[in-house]
């Protein structure tokens, strides 16, 4: 009997998937209240729309993102009704081009040299589940950003370093987070020789090794690709293009469908006048966010494993960012396939059941509060939605802990296999 974990058919597979919730989409937003597309697709629509008639995408409030996304998505201004789904198409085109790469990475050694069917297996978390799917084709630019990511993964696995720079400038001028990946690639890139255990000081001990010729081509490359591109697009769009793009996100106060454990404070803040705070929680609340994802993390893990430091760095920063959605979680799950084939929730089924369990159940909880919230409208703050947003947080802590824990416990030989550099 022929396995369905083949490409053509896992892939064929994905493929229908998507299909069947762009149609679905359709209906569902022509006869339902409820509709399928994502808020944020409108944004995006309405910014190439307004960046169609030569105005600036920031025109339309409320766009955060690069000028980049409405350039792309120009073609949803074009007559007819088709052409409005056309990011939606190209969202789930990336996600399809996702999971070719991770299987990719999979069958290669810094995935485990994977069998092909096996490769498959782990690659369909991504490619047939209904979660990323469903957000792809209700209008989420997620997947663009995941094409981006692994692209980087695999461009650095396979020591294309100015091809990695590039992908990692374009990746954080999209989106700011991916900058957490570049203290990891470092490392990565420096392995064995990093830390100088032979080194008398300090400096020569950690900062020596990182001074390599493949780590200065990567720094070099990336910041070339991120200036450039910011340097362009504040040439045409000036100073609106930094305050919406970037500078938005360290002030920002977003308490609706939040599963921080920051929520509720958020809330107070946002109903208090700017100037009778002393000190803005939203501008602090980033500093143990980016100690431990973009600092602790990878300067003792990614000489170890990329991939899984990526992943526990990805964990880390959703669950302690200040502002934490259902939709942030495809940025960890994305690289959860390349954890998962060697990960102890899954040679431990009853630990893999209970994270899972308890990560669901806790956002179950947070949704229950936050239905009576906004919808029967019962003031369920304190304790329903803060102890919620707690009680998730501290699951995502021992599940992240559980991640770092194997990533420590790594066989030395798997080291050395998985950050064995590729002949070219």
């Amino acid at each position: 009997m022929r396995s369905f974990w083949t490409p053509s058919l896992v892939f064929s597979g994905a493929v229908l998937l998507r299909i069947v919730l762009l149609f679905y989409g359709l209906v569902q937003d022509a006869y339902s209240p409820l509709k399928y597309t994502d808020i944020d697709y409108f944004v995006f629509t309405d910014a190439a729309r307004y960046v169609s008639r030569g105005h600036s995408p920031y025109d339309r409030e409320t766009y955060r993102y690069t000028p980049l996304l409405a350039w792309l998505l120009l073609p949803t201004s074009w007559p007819g009704v088709g052409w409005f789904s056309f990011g939606k198409a190209v969202f789930s085109i990336a996600d399809i081009f996702t999971g070719w790469l991770l299987a990719l990475i999979l069958r290669s050694r810094a995935g485990g040299s994977m069998n092909r069917e096996s490769s498959m297996k782990f690659a369909s978390i991504w490619l047939l589940n209904p979660m990323v799917a469903t957000i792809s084709t209700r209008g989420s630019s997620e997947g663009l950003l995941g094409v981006m990511v692994i692209s980087l993964l695999w461009a650095v696995t396979n020591r294309r370093i100015k091809t990695a720079g590039v992908l990692l400038g374009l990746a954080v001028h999209f989106k700011i987070y991916p900058f957490i990946y570049a203290p990891a690639l470092l490392v990565h890139l420096s392995w064995p020789r990093f830390p100088d255990e032979k080194a008398q000081t300090i400096s020569k001990k950690y900062l020596a090794p990182l001074l390599s010729h493949e780590n200065i081509e990567l720094a070099a490359s990336s910041l070339i690709t991120f200036a450039g591109l910011n340097a362009a697009m504040y040439a045409m769009y000036g100073y609106p293009f930094l305050q919406h793009t970037y500078l938005h996100h360290v002030t920002r106060i977003d308490h609706r469908h939040n599963f921080s454990p920051y929520n509720t404070l958020l809330y107070l803040s946002s109903s208090s006048p700017s100037s009778a705070q002393t000190v803005k929680l939203e501008s602090l609340a980033f500093i143990p966010q980016l100690l431990l994802s973009g600092v602790l993390i990878p300067f003792v893990l990614a000489k170890r494993d990329l991939p899984d430091t990526m992943l526990a760095q990805t964990f880390a920063f959703v669950a302690l960012n200040k502002v934490c959605t259902s939709q942030y979680f495809i940025w960890f799950l994305l690289l959860a396939p390349l954890y998962l084939s060697h990960s102890s929730l899954v040679s431990r089924p009853r630990l893999g059941l209970a994270a899972a369990a308890l990560w669901i159940g806790a956002q179950g909880l947070w949704l229950w509060q936050g239905y009576e919230l906004e919808f029967l409208g019962h003031s369920t703050f304190v304790p329903g939605l803060w102890g919620s947003g707690l009680l998730f947080y501290v699951v995502n802590m021992w599940i992240l802990g559980i991640i770092v824990g194997d990533i420590g416990k790594a066989a030395p030989e798997i080291v050395a296999q998985r950050n064995s550099k590729v002949e070219s």
